[in-house]
């Protein structure tokens, strides 16, 4: 079936968004007309899409939840019990608020202050926190650049992990107010899994400095 053909993973969007940034409509017919004119599927042997192809994903969407997704969450929800919510909400609040506070204080402490010793890292206040998605504050004199602490598991649960558009926004914000750049640090067991991420800080913190 050509459904076969076409590619579900999330990332793929992206080409989507070239195709229309390409096209730069005025209108929404504007766009449509455009899509099913250059839009192709991102296969071996990409094969042009057309109406009947996303109603045919459509299709398959509806077969999947109708037939897989709903007696399967149909089914859970039968066996759920008052326990299992009690014992998700006392996991959620207590365990893993703690296992993710352990592992910001490792990558803080273990890693980042010692790749970076004269950086004075400091935990980010609540508002900031809130607003700002900032769990650590680097500071380079005066100046400081942000840091965002996230399990490696997040990366590898969305295949490529992302920064959502109101996360974006509040991180221009705050490099507006203190110069410095915030960086999304994955980690495992405490450790940085994305080492790539060193060497940006090691750039950004060379810049901080022509500030200060």
């Amino acid at each position: 079936m050509l459904v076969k053909l076409i590619n579900f993973q999330p990332n793929k969007v992206g080409g989507v968004m070239a195709l229309i940034r390409e096209c730069q409509p005025k209108a929404i017919e504007d766009w449509e007309k455009w899509y099913f004119e250059k839009a192709y599927t991102e296969s071996k042997n990409p094969i042009k899409i057309t109406p009947e192809i996303l109603q045919e994903l459509g299709e398959r969407l509806y077969e999947k939840i109708t037939e897989v997704v709903i007696p399967e969450w149909t089914s859970a929800f039968q066996d759920l019990t008052l326990k299992d919510c009690i014992d998700y909400i006392h996991n959620l609040t207590i365990n893993r608020t703690f296992d993710g506070y352990l592992r910001e204080k490792s990558v803080v402490n273990d890693e980042l202050a010692k790749y970076f010793p004269k950086v004075k890292f400091v935990e980010s206040d609540t508002d900031l926190d809130h607003a700002g998605d900032i769990d650590y504050l680097g500071f380079v004199g005066k100046y400081a650049f942000g840091i965002q602490i996230k399990p490696a598991t997040a990366k590898s649960n969305f295949g490529n992990y992302s920064t959502t558009e109101r996360m974006k926004a509040n991180f221009r914000d705050f490099e507006e107010k203190y110069k410095g750049k915030v960086f999304v640090v994955f980690s495992l067991d405490g450790e940085i899994t994305n080492k790539e991420v060193i060497q940006q800080i090691e750039n950004e913190i060379k810049t901080i400095e022509k500030y200060s």
